[in-house]
């Protein structure tokens, strides 16, 4: 299945169940097998763009947006986030697809993929890609990414001091960030400062204060899927481990895991390429399977 030009990429806007806006991007049209990509908290929907593109170019119609309080999608008012209506909006998009779509997950957005397949809706993908989440995570991890995202509250005076921070974050990556990739991270404020682009009630909400609460909620959530899955971690991530992927497995023992291993938790930034090739793999046997009748949709 290829695709006879670079497919174009359309931008949208989706109202979620609340009024609010959420950025989204679709490459290919309606009618094509579906993929749905979810970013991780403190992300947005660029974070897929290279996976994106490519499987787009092989047919695929791709679908990505950034979660509330995220990127160019709506804040909400008084800054009251809660997992609910992160999951809820999750939900509007996948049925807003004609086929049931694959959900490709990282981190925050495996999760919410989780909770909605497993506990609220088992209807509601075809197939789950997780990127390097589980339902029991390493506290370390994650406390490091919440220490980068708390750590300048007042900004940055140019995208080179920006730049500067992420490679002290990113320490393994060899190139630096350039204005271009930074511009949609960062925002001016009327000070002139840059800020990254979430809203910093997030950091002081539910999400953040209540995760690990979270916790048996999720492994109970996973414990029932029965849509094929497959977890895709980092050989250097410091968010799971081979603890917390053998507790998964054992949940979901249906599930196909394949660690890439040179990545981190950053596992589409860190190793893009393989990243997709694995993807590519799994969503092409998937449609193998669907054509024989082995796999009902």
């Amino acid at each position: 299945m290829v695709a006879q030009s670079p497919p174009e990429k359309q931008n949208e806007r989706v109202t979620a169940v609340d009024g609010l806006p959420l950025a989204v991007e679709i490459r290919n049209p309606t009618g094509a097998p579906t993929l749905l990509f979810a970013h991780g908290f403190g992300q947005t929907r660029g974070a897929w763009r290279g996976t994106s593109a490519a499987l787009a170019e092989l047919g695929y119609r791709c679908v990505a947006f950034d979660s509330r309080g995220h990127g160019e999608s709506g804040r909400v008012p008084g800054g009251d986030y809660h997992m609910e209506q992160f999951v809820g909006d999750l939900r509007l998009l996948a049925h807003a697809e004609l086929r049931k779509p694959i959900l490709v997950g990282a981190s925050m957005g495996g999760l919410l993929g989780i909770v909605l397949a497993g506990e609220i809706d088992p209807d509601a993908f075809h197939a789950l890609v997780l990127v390097d989440i589980t339902p029991r995570w390493e506290t370390a991890g994650v406390e490091r990414i919440l220490a980068f995202m708390q750590a300048h509250p007042d900004g940055f005076a140019s995208y080179a001091e920006a730049s500067d921070e992420i490679a002290r974050y990113l320490p393994h990556r060899s190139g630096r960030k350039s204005e271009d990739q930074l511009r949609p991270l960062l925002r001016e404020g009327s000070d002139g400062r840059l800020r990254w682009h979430w809203d910093p009630a997030l950091l002081g909400g539910e999400l953040v204060r209540e995760s690990e609460r979270y916790q048996p909620r999720l492994m109970a959530a996973a414990a029932k899927i029965r849509v094929p899955v497959l977890l895709l971690s980092g050989g250097r991530s410091d968010v799971v481990s081979r603890d917390t992927v053998d507790e998964f497995l054992k949940l979901v023992p249906h599930a196909e895991h394949l660690e890439l291993p040179r990545a981190t938790h950053m596992v589409a930034g860190d190793a893009n390429d393989a990243f997709t090739r694995e993807i590519a793999r799994f969503v092409g046997a998937l449609s193998q399977a669907d054509r024989s009748g082995a796999v009902a949709v």
